[in-house]
């Protein structure tokens, strides 16, 4: 019991403080939806920095459902940086246009809870369980504007289709259960190296990996990703880009190496294809849109096939890849989110691209970071997005999967087209509209990520540091 308590001490912190939380927040002589913001932002900050602080023993707890190592503590610090970061967002956003209540800091909280047992699942049982707690959240999250039609359908199809999701991930368990006799992640590995890949345990295979692409909205499931990117109030969407998708990405990852370890060369060709649709659908997708939050929508349904490329390796370096790859894009498109936040007319937000002409004569700063986080996004040097996609195409080049770099090279030439396009239009335009003046915290925000893209110039020891920690984290994957 003790070690148990020891080893998930951050789950425990959360689940306990987002319940006290949500008997806090309710009272009838004073709205406490601010000091509520404030205070989930601080408890996400500690639990993402708990795994680090803590001397915390490896291994599983609650009768092998969950494991801890470097992997999960890793994963759980992005986590709770990154939906801290998110839910400041919010505040402003949340008072300009009446919605702010204190239950959407409590289900940010929740989800994160979902995610963080996610990435420590070591059963399909508990991966199940975690996957609906995130999303559960996340399906109120995305309708949280009752009053908007967007919003309605935003939330509708999410949840709709996540449930089409769920059947899947329970139509896949079942069936690796039914013929390896276990849910449990080693004794699935066990199992297979007993008596080698049957055909049941591969389909099942497949069923799990499909549930999972819906997650990260990886093509061909991807077709709720730009209705509901769009139909979401916009802090929303930039929550569901960054913490989400790591989370998904955290447990494919885990999927593929713990339990099928054994059997690369049956998922590497889900992986491979998943990995070339969404790269196509998202680049190819993207060209047509007006829409800046569908845009991001195509651009979240290319990176996570760029993601998905190093995963398909199946080595050490291929996780570390795809973690820090995943840790840089989550940097930069929170950033760009920060930046969507500040298009505000006097008499609410604009979205269109359009809107976003002359920026550079009317709000130059705004332009300037725009700029820069566009460039991080194609992969200039030496912005962090160039790293991001050295480390995430490499592992694949090395492991002899040349061609499968080679499409995500060209993919990343088309994709610049549409990121050139929003800086054409911020820089030659003629102006058509002038934003007002952004909540400090908001740009406050969106320096940060600014300044967090120049590796090599303002922060190099913390980049070093975040490489090394990527790379014991997928170390301590193989050992598991």
């Amino acid at each position: 019991m003790f070690q148990t308590v020891s080893t998930f001490l951050p789950e425990l912190f959360l689940a306990v403080t987002a319940s006290l939380l949500l008997g806090f927040g309710l009272s009838k002589s004073q709205d406490r939806s601010v000091i509520v913001r404030y205070i989930s932002a601080g408890i996400l900050v500690v639990f993402g920095l708990m795994g680090y602080a803590l001397d915390r023993p490896d291994g599983t707890a609650f009768s092998g459902l969950l494991y801890n190592n470097d992997f999960s503590d890793f994963l759980k610090a992005i986590i709770g940086l990154s939906a801290a970061a998110a839910l400041l967002l919010s505040k402003h956003y949340f008072q300009s246009e009446k919605l702010d209540r204190y239950e959407f800091s409590v289900l940010t909280l929740y989800a994160v809870l979902g995610m963080s047992i996610m990435v420590s699942a070591n059963n399909l049982l508990s991966m199940y369980i975690g996957i609906e707690m995130q999303s559960l959240a996340l399906y109120i999250m995305a309708a949280f504007n009752r009053d908007s039609l967007r919003a309605s359908e935003a939330g509708l199809k999410y949840f709709v289709l996540g449930a089409l999701s769920s059947g899947l991930l329970l139509y896949g368990a079942s069936m690796v259960y039914g013929f390896t006799g276990s849910l449990d992640f080693v004794t699935i590995r066990a199992s297979i190296e007993l008596s080698g890949p049957t055909t049941g345990v591969i389909a099942g295979m497949v069923f799990l990996l499909c549930g999972l692409a819906f997650k990260i909205s990886a093509a061909p499931f991807h077709m709720w990703t730009p209705d509901v990117y769009e139909g979401s109030p916009t802090p929303v969407t930039g929550f569901f880009a960054a913490a989400p998708k790591l989370a998904a990405m955290a447990i494919i990852a885990r999927l593929i190496v713990v339990p099928f370890g054994d059997i690369l060369g049956q998922w590497q060709q889900v992986i491979i294809v998943l990995a070339i649709l969404s790269m196509v659908v998202g680049a190819l997708g993207a060209i047509v849109q007006t829409n800046i939050k569908r845009l991001m929508a195509y651009s979240s349904i290319a990176n996570m096939g760029y993601a998905l490329v190093p995963l398909a390796a199946g080595t050490v370096a291929g996780v570390q890849g795809m973690l820090i790859f995943m840790a840089i894009y989550i940097i930069t498109v929170i950033g760009v989110f920060a930046t969507i936040l500040q298009m505000r007319l006097r008499n609410g937000m604009v979205e269109q691209i359009s809107d976003l002409s002359g920026l550079s004569k009317t709000n130059p700063g705004m332009a300037i970071s725009f700029t820069i986080l566009m460039f991080s996004l194609i992969g200039i040097p030496p912005l962090l997005g160039f790293f991001g996609k050295l480390y995430a195409f490499l592992p694949a080049f090395e492991a002899g999967l040349w061609w499968l770099a080679l499409i995500a090279l060209v993919a990343s030439v088309i994709g610049a087209f549409y990121y050139l396009r929003l800086v054409k239009v911020m820089w030659f335009d003629e102006p058509t509209r002038e934003f007002v003046q952004a909540p400090h915290l908001v740009r406050v925000i969106t320096i940060i990520s600014v300044l967090l893209t120049f590796p090599l110039l303002i922060i190099p020891g913390i980049s070093g540091a975040v490489i090394g920690l990527a790379e014991t984290a997928a170390q301590a994957l193989f050992v598991q």
